[in-house]
């Protein structure tokens, strides 16, 4: 695992949860409903101009997680790092299934409430303003545990994997998508790029494959998937970097609020962390064994 760079207050949680409250509106701007990367199909990825928009290429991301995690009609799933909702109202819509999300933003809760309820979805879809490191859920109340680009944020990821395990039920099963740190990342060069990425991005640490797999076991769970999709997800920056350049968002963004401004000039550090190897993006599916 790969930590933040070391000094006092390189990454706090008051800051994380700052900056998901004041950059929701520049996330609405660039990303649209969801807070994830797009996941394009390996021809698309390839191609100069993918075929697939950026939006659908969200919903592919959720759609395949989905379909790995085996998500079914009237599963009860807790969303980690709900941001806005998006995923939470398309496994209502889509799938029929019954949502809890949670955010440590404020500012998203009240959005993804408003959006679940302007969906059509709002008796499906509780959204709830909580710290994933302090909250608390009955023993075995959900079918699914559900992350996307959350985990990242956590300072103790693995005491979060042994909690989030016994929220499942007996067979239930936990899917996620997290930036990874490559197994190699502990080099010079490689490391400077991760700890460059946790600091712009406010990541305490981010872990590897390896990683992962020993917190959910450690938490009694089965890892049963693993899919690597960086080349696959990557394009997702160069459009969003773009976007900010051809729209002038850092200069708006920074007479909100300087961070914010420094938050989308750092596009560029993920991006180049992907295409150098030094990180990687994953979908991890695990179940809980009966």
């Amino acid at each position: 695992m790969i930590y933040a760079p070391t000094g006092a207050g390189v990454v706090e949680k008051a800051a994380i949860r700052s900056h998901y409250d004041l950059a929701t509106p520049f996330y609405r701007l660039l990303w649209g409903p969801h807070i994830h990367h797009g996941l394009w199909s390996e021809e698309d990825a390839a191609r100069p101009v993918p075929l697939v928009s950026p939006h659908a290429a969200q919903e592919q991301l959720t759609d395949t997680l989905a379909s790995l995690g085996g998500i079914a009609a009237g599963d009860r799933v807790l969303d980690v790092g709900c941001g806005m909702g998006g995923s939470s109202i398309r496994l209502a819509r889509r799938f029929g299934c019954r949502v809890t999300g949670i955010t440590i933003s404020g500012v998203q809760q009240r959005w993804a409430t408003l959006a679940a309820r302007w969906a059509g979805v709002g008796d499906r879809v509780e959204i709830r303003r909580a710290d994933a490191e302090a909250v608390d859920f009955p023993a075995g109340g959900f079918d699914v545990i559900w992350s996307v680009e959350c985990t990242e944020h956590l300072f103790d990821k693995e005491a979060f994997f042994r909690r989030a395990g016994a929220w499942l039920r007996p067979g239930g099963r936990m899917a996620i998508c997290a930036w990874l740190a490559s197994a190699d990342a502990d080099r010079p060069g490689p490391r400077g790029e991760v700890e460059a990425v946790c600091e712009a991005f406010l990541c305490p640490s981010l872990g590897t494959f390896a990683d992962y797999r020993g917190w959910m076991e450690g938490a009694g769970l089965e890892v049963v998937c693993t899919e690597d999709w960086t080349d696959r997800v990557a394009r997702t920056w160069e459009l969003c970097d773009a976007r900010v350049k051809r729209l002038g968002l850092r200069r708006v963004a920074g007479f909100i609020d300087r961070r914010q401004a420094d938050f989308l000039g750092h596009f560029g550090t993920l991006l180049g962390a992907y295409r150098s190897g030094a990180m990687a993006y994953g979908a991890i599916v695990a179940c809980r064994k009966s």
